[in-house]
C-alpha cells in the first residue's frame, strides 16, 4: 500500500532493526571482550606465593635492581622458597594455568611504588603506566607495612579459555540480549505504527475535507492540531475554505444582483413593446425615447461589469504617467455643473496652486471623480452643495468630494463600496439621476487600487457625506520604480 503511515512504519522498523542488530553484535562482542577480561584477572589470591617472593627480595635488596632474573627464572626461586619456608607442595601446581621459561603463557608485570612498569614480560614496554583492567588487577606488594610495588599476572585474552560455568553464564547473556533486542523490536514496531498513523491522521482529514471542498462544500473545516507544519497548513487550508465560501456567496449575490438589475430595463422593454404591438400605447418618439433610455441603461451596467470584471482580473488597461490632476478636476466639475445647476445644487471646486503631479491615468482619474459627483448629486436635494477640493499630503495628494445631502446611516456606511449596495431605496430617488447601477462606487474603488491609492467614506445621517481618495505622487512613483 503506497500510503504514508505504512511507509513510515516501514521506515520506522527498518531504522528499529538496524540499530538493533548492531547493538545486539556490539553488545555481544564487548561482553565477551569484557568476560575475557574478568576471567584473564581473576582470583589474584591465587598467586599470593609469587607476592611474598617479590616482597623478600625487595627486602633482602633493597630495591628492585635484578628482580628480572627472579622473574624469569622462577623455578630456581621456587626451590629457594621451598627451603626458606618449609613448603611442601611445588608453587607451580599452586598457581593453575602458569607455565614458565620454555612456553610460557602468563603476562607478568611489576611496577615500583610509583605506578611505572620495572618489568613487562609479554609486552616488553617498560616504564610504562599500567592500563586501567592492569591498575584494577594489581596486587600490592608489601614491606614493613609500607607499598613498594604492584604485581599483575594474567593470562592473555585469547588464552582466557571458558569453562563449562562460564560458558553457561555467557549463553544466558546471550539469552537475554537477544530477548531484550525482540521485545525492543515489537515496542519499536508498535510505537512506529502509533506515531505513523498519528502524523498520517491530519493529512487524512485534510484530503476528505479537500474532497468536500471540491465538491462547492465551502464550509468544510478542519481541526488544527499535529506537528508545527502539519497545524500551520490546517490553518491555512481553513482560511483557504472561508475565502472560497466568502467569495462562492458574493459570487450568488453578485450573480442574483445582475440578474435583478437586468430584469428591470428588460421588463419595461418588453412591457412597451408589448403594448405597442397591442395598439395600447402609439409608435410616437416620445415612446421610443423612454425605449432607447431602457437601452442606454443596460448598455451602461454591462460596460460597468466589464470594468469590474477587467480590474479583478487584474487587466484594467492603465495609462499611467505624470498627471497634472488639477486639470483632471477643472475639466470633471465643468462637466457636470450644468447638471448641478439643473438640480439647483451648488458644485464648487477648490484646488490650491502648485498642486504636485500625481503618477496617474488622467481618464481613469476623471471616471472615479464622475461617479463620486453622480453619487454625491443623486443624494443631493435642491439648495445643497458639492464641494471638490484636493490637497498635497505625505501620501500624494488626497481629492475629497463633500456633499450636504442626505447622509448615510452608520450601520450602512461600511458597504457604501459594495457591489449592487444600495441605502434605502426611499432616501435615494431623485428626479434627475433616477437610478444607477450600483457599480459607481465599487468601480471608483477599484480604480483607486489600481493606481496604488485608497478610497473611504464619512458621513453623517442627515448632514452629508464626504468621499476621499488619494494617489501617488509622480517623483515618487518614479523614485519607487527605479529602486525596484
Amino acid at each position: 500500500m503506497n500510503r504514508l503511515w505504512v511507509r513510515l512504519t516501514l521506515a520506522f522498523t527498518l531504522i528499529t532493526l538496524v540499530t538493533l542488530g548492531v547493538v545486539a553484535i556490539m553488545a555481544n562482542m564487548r561482553a565477551g571482550e569484557a568476560f575475557r577480561f574478568y576471567l584473564s584477572y581473576r582470583d589474584p589470591w591465587r598467586y599470593e606465593p609469587l607476592v611474598q617472593a617479590l616482597a623478600l627480595y625487595y627486602k633482602n635488596h633493597g630495591s628492585w635492581q635484578g628482580v628480572e632474573v627472579l622473574l624469569e627464572r622462577w623455578q630456581e626461586v621456587e626451590t629457594i622458597l621451598q627451603q626458606m619456608t618449609g613448603m611442601s607442595q611445588p608453587m607451580v601446581g599452586r598457581m593453575r594455568g602458569m607455565t614458565f621459561p620454555g612456553g610460557s603463557r602468563v603476562q607478568l608485570v611489576l611496577t615500583d611504588a610509583t605506578g611505572r612498569v620495572l618489568y613487562d614480560r609479554m609486552q616488553q614496554h617498560p616504564g610504562r603506566r599500567l592500563t586501567p583492567d592492569e591498575a584494577a588487577a594489581a596486587i600490592d606488594i608489601e614491606v614493613g607495612g609500607k607499598v613498594v610495588g604492584r604485581l599483575v599476572v594474567a593470562l592473555p585474552i585469547q588464552s582466557a579459555i571458558l569453562g563449562p560455568i562460564e560458558q553457561r553464564f555467557f549463553d544466558r547473556l546471550r539469552q537475554v540480549l537477544l530477548a531484550g533486542a525482540i521485545l525492543a523490536g515489537v515496542l519499536g514496531v508498535l510505537l512506529g505504527v502509533a506515531f505513523s498513523r498519528t502524523l498520517s491522521a491530519p493529512l487524512q482529514r485534510l484530503a476528505v475535507a479537500a474532497r468536500a471542498v471540491a465538491n462547492r462544500d465551502f464550509s468544510r473545516r478542519v481541526e488544527v492540531g499535529g506537528s508545527a507544519e502539519i497545524a500551520e497548513v490546517s490553518q491555512a487550508f481553513n482560511e483557504m475554505a472561508a475565502a472560497l465560501e466568502q467569495a462562492e456567496q458574493l459570487r450568488k449575490n453578485l450573480m442574483a444582483d445582475v440578474a435583478h438589475e437586468l430584469r428591470t430595463p428588460l421588463s419595461v422593454l418588453q412591457g412597451n413593446l408589448q403594448a405597442i404591438l397591442d395598439d395600447v400605447y402609439t409608435l410616437d418618439k416620445a415612446e421610443i425615447a423612454r425605449l432607447y433610455d431602457q437601452t442606454r441603461l443596460l448598455a451602461r451596467l454591462v460596460d460597468d461589469l466589464r470594468e469590474l470584471a477587467l480590474a479583478d482580473a487584474g487587466q484594467l488597461h492603465m495609462n499611467l504617467q505624470p498627471t497634472d490632476v488639477s486639470q483632471v478636476l477643472r475639466s470633471t466639475v465643468a462637466h457636470l455643473t450644468p447638471a448641478a445647476e439643473a438640480q439647483e445644487v451648488k458644485l464648487t471646486l477648490q484646488v490650491p496652486e502648485g498642486l504636485p503631479l500625481v503618477h496617474a491615468d488622467s481618464d481613469r482619474i476623471a471616471q472615479v471623480l464622475h461617479n463620486l459627483l453622480v453619487n454625491a448629486l443623486r443624494h443631493t436635494h435642491a439648495g445643497g452643495a458639492i464641494t471638490v477640493s484636493a490637497i498635497a499630503t505625505n501620501e500624494g495628494v488626497e481629492i475629497t468630494v463633500a456633499d450636504t445631502g442626505e447622509g448615510i446611516a452608520p450601520e450602512d456606511l461600511p458597504f457604501v463600496f459594495e457591489r449592487f449596495w444600495r441605502a434605502d431605496p426611499a432616501r435615494s430617488r431623485n428626479e434627475h439621476w433616477p437610478g444607477g447601477s450600483g457599480l459607481g462606487l465599487s468601480i471608483a474603488q477599484s480604480l483607486v487600487k489600481a493606481h496604488g491609492g485608497r478610497i473611504w467614506a464619512e458621513s453623517t445621517l442627515g448632514k452629508g457625506s464626504t468621499f476621499h481618495f488619494t494617489l501617488p505622487l509622480a517623483n515618487a512613483q518614479s523614485a519607487s520604480t527605479k529602486a525596484t
